[in-house]
């Protein structure tokens, strides 16, 4: 078989680590699966900037050998051969980041040497962490897989939709352009994790229940954060309990829908208005959806609804399933990084120059 790579992607929502195969050259996704946390890894990861240093030294090798694990499955699921895989990208699960602190920062664990030695292959990963040492803000990093895949076409917005919602701009005529734009699963997931005792609202179909709250989701696009020029880029926690506590506490189960589809609303609110707000008009045609997030017709209803201007598409349409993008972005990013090929945007981090990110296991 042509050799392959893999790429691995655990976001911000921590619900489980996607695993994708891809040909890099010419690019093509060949298969990709998600195997879900148990419930207790999830709380842990979500909690885990909170640890001391012991508990997230051992979180760190606990992940890395349970993602080595978690790719032999894939690798005995789909019929792949070890020895065809090239290189392995592995993002890592972001536990804190931190790029505006005194001392810029970001984490992200799961040792990568334990799927080095169980699979064979070269490992790359900590790809952020070189793009914070050129002053960059270290995300995102889709704009520069948007660009790959997308740059040489029409204008398109790439929406992204994970626990944090980011967006990319590319095509001819246009200044390519990468941030984060606010809120995505993450005030929505815990709403019904608390309310519902469910991992989240499928379909939006509890949200689609209620009336939002414009009233309040206007207040809150005034936030300073929605009127900062790009780059820039969230942590997980930005919109995560104490959001949701000071904003739209106490939680009452009697009001979940309502609640719900304020919290939707709100999420499609913020992505257009960053959308209105930073990105030329004559370039808003098109939004190519990926992630979580574009299996919720609610949101995708409301966003639809805040941007009657604009054709909603999805990575689908394109060869890419939403929830494989990622993984195959940094199965790609891999890819490069083992050629010393540049993987990144610094036009979308804010980076002083472009360079090779990632650290790589031998």
């Amino acid at each position: 078989m042509t050799k392959f790579a893999l790429g691995l992607m655990s976001g911000t929502s921590a619900d489980g680590l996607t695993v994708c195969a891809v040909r890099p050259m010419p690019f093509k996704v060949i298969c990709f699966k998600n195997y879900p946390y148990t419930r207790v890894l999830q709380q842990k990861l979500l909690k885990a900037y909170q640890l001391n240093a012991d508990s997230l030294s051992a979180l760190h090798y606990e992940l890395g050998a349970l993602y080595a694990q978690t790719v032999q499955r894939f690798l005995k699921d789909f019929h792949l051969s070890a020895k065809n895989c090239c290189v392995i990208g592995s993002h890592g699960q972001t536990i804190l980041h931190a790029p505006h602190a005194k001392f810029p920062h970001t984490l992200q664990l799961a040792e990568p040497s334990f799927l080095a030695e169980k699979i064979g292959a070269p490992v790359v990963s900590d790809f952020r962490a070189r793009d914070i040492a050129l002053g960059g803000e270290g995300a995102p990093l889709m704009p520069f897989f948007d660009t790959f895949i997308w740059g040489k076409g029409s204008p398109k917005i790439l929406l992204n939709i994970g626990g944090i919602s980011n967006i990319s701009l590319v095509g001819k005529g246009v200044k390519p352009l990468g941030f984060d734009v606010g809120p995505g699963n993450t005030l929505i997931d815990l709403c019904t994790q608390k309310l519902l005792h469910k991992p989240f609202d499928k379909n939006g179909v509890t949200a689609a229940k209620g009336t939002p709250d414009k009233a309040l989701v206007k207040a809150l696009l005034a936030q300073p954060f929605f009127k900062q020029k790009p780059p820039k880029s969230l942590d997980k926690n930005a919109f995560g309990e104490d959001y949701l506590t000071r904003f739209f506490g106490p939680l009452n189960k009697k009001h979940t829908p309502d609640l719900l589809a304020t919290l939707t609303y709100f999420t499609a609110a913020a992505i257009a208005n960053q959308i209105i707000r930073f990105v030329p008009r004559r370039a808003q045609k098109e939004i190519i959806v990926s992630g979580g997030g574009s299996y919720n017709t609610t949101l995708l209803s409301f966003l639809q609804e805040n941007l009657p201007h604009t054709k909603l598409s999805f990575s689908t349409e394109y060869g890419i399933d939403p929830q494989a993008k990622e993984a195959a972005a940094f199965a790609l990013f891999a890819w490069l990084a083992l050629n010393r090929k540049v993987n990144h945007r610094p036009q979308a981090t804010g980076a002083q120059k472009a360079t090779v990110l990632g650290k790589i296991t031998l």
